[in-house]
């Protein structure tokens, strides 16, 4: 009996780190990693501590541009690679909480494996899209039960950038490839 203790308690403790380490990396509604719709602005500076946050910050009301761009907090690992990019709700306010999150990093992914290396067959096999919208040069994805968005290049479909022709799910190829993930806590 005492034989079989030290290596249960080793797997124990071994499945526990599995189970603390995929948490980091989990994508689900209202999730994002350690990241949640109560995350604070001030709090990002805790939860990715050991990594580094450029905050690229806006005018507010202060200021007298219009056409005035959201704060950003890119999050980088110390290796420099790009992770997330984060958007409060409101500007210059480190008590806001988060608007949206895209999504960087390969390792960020949701329950059915999607993430920003999955291609378009992959997501329509494993979601639900509720609706796509064309823009000039993208289709974007709606999957409602993520409240998530997924944006491909229209040259991933063959068709023309910079035109505002409708696309369907039927038109888009199983290979595209993903430009942009965000998750939206809204």
């Amino acid at each position: 009996m005492k034989n079989l203790i030290k290596p249960l308690l080793f797997v124990f403790v071994a499945v526990l780190f599995v189970q603390c380490g995929n948490g980091r990396y989990n994508i689900a509604k209202g999730k994002v990693g350690k990241l949640t719709t109560k995350t604070t602005v001030k709090e990002l500076e805790q939860i990715f501590a050991k990594d580094s946050i450029v905050k690229i910050l806006s005018e507010g009301a202060k200021g007298d541009n219009y056409f005035q761009d959201d704060d950003e907090y890119l999050i980088y690992e110390k290796g420099g690679k790009h992770l997330l990019t984060v958007v409060p709700k409101e500007q210059l306010d480190e008590t806001s909480t988060l608007k949206s999150i895209q999504i960087f990093d390969e390792r960020y992914k949701t329950e059915s494996g999607l993430n920003i290396n999955s291609t378009f067959g992959q997501i329509n096999a494993n979601n639900k899209i509720s609706k796509v919208e064309s823009s000039f040069s993208s289709a974007t994805l709606f999957i409602d039960d993520l409240n998530t968005t997924i944006t491909i290049d229209k040259e991933e479909l063959g068709l023309k950038e910079f035109n505002m022709q409708k696309v369907s799910l039927e038109q888009i190829p199983d290979l595209a490839k993903v430009k942009s993930f965000i998750v939206w806590f809204n």
